[in-house]
């Protein structure tokens, strides 16, 4: 399912960042083997949300290959951590080597396997993180960093508007339908979980945004 019309979504295109050398070459990879990235538009929100909150730390669980954090590096301070997870070897040295030609990896940690499990081995506060792994976990990973968010830090979680999502589904349970999400897929219940889970935690502020695949923004007020 197309979260924009055609038309909005060619303006938005036209009017995104542009990539750089690497993140073009990355995006060409995507493309020609059908890899889900963030594009450009969605892109250049994570660059504009890393400059407004003056990032240090940055956690993603779900690096792919490392698009969306070439994105984050963008905005963040110079001396910023980067931490990405994947459980994929052969994608988790892709974004080695895309970090390598961008001079990044001096501030990265490559950390493979379960995300959950490896948030759990590292220590302090983060500014940023992106959540894109599976999505019934979704709400599981938020109650893991919820209490290491530092106040003004932000949550982001990619692919909550993207397809096999049933949106009559979680649109009439926000209309109050309480058998709304009855034969639903685990994709829709992990979805409606974590906005559960972020909007019943009074210290952090969440709005949906329809770029990309569809943004989950919550932002960490006390």
């Amino acid at each position: 399912m197309e979260i924009l019309t055609d038309d909005t979504r060619r303006f938005l295109t036209a009017t995104a960042p542009e990539h750089d050398e690497v993140q073009a070459e990355m995006a060409a990879y995507a493309a020609e083997h059908g890899f889900p990235i963030i594009g450009p538009e969605a892109g250049g929100f994570l660059r504009l949300v890393a400059q407004l909150v003056e990032a240090e730390r940055l956690f993603e669980f779900g690096s792919g290959f490392g698009y969306s954090a070439t994105w984050f590096a963008k905005g963040m301070r110079e001396d910023a951590e980067l931490f990405l997870t994947e459980h994929d070897a052969t994608e988790l040295e892709m974004a080695r080597e895309y970090f390598e030609r961008v001079g990044l990896t001096d501030r990265t940690t490559f950390l493979e396997g379960d995300a959950l499990e490896l948030f759990e081995e590292t220590e302090g506060e983060f500014d940023l993180v992106l959540f894109d792994h599976q999505k019934h976990r979704y709400a599981e990973a938020f109650d893991l960093v919820r209490d290491r968010v530092a106040v003004g830090g932000v949550v982001i979680a990619d692919n909550v508007m993207r397809g096999p999502l049933d949106f009559g589904a979680l649109a009439d349970r926000e209309a109050g339908v309480a058998s709304a999400l009855d034969g639903t897929n685990q994709d829709t219940h992990g979805i409606a979980a974590y906005l559960d889970a972020v909007r019943a935690d009074p210290r952090f502020e969440t709005l949906v945004l329809p770029l990309g695949n569809g943004l989950a923004v919550s932002y960490r007020v006390e």
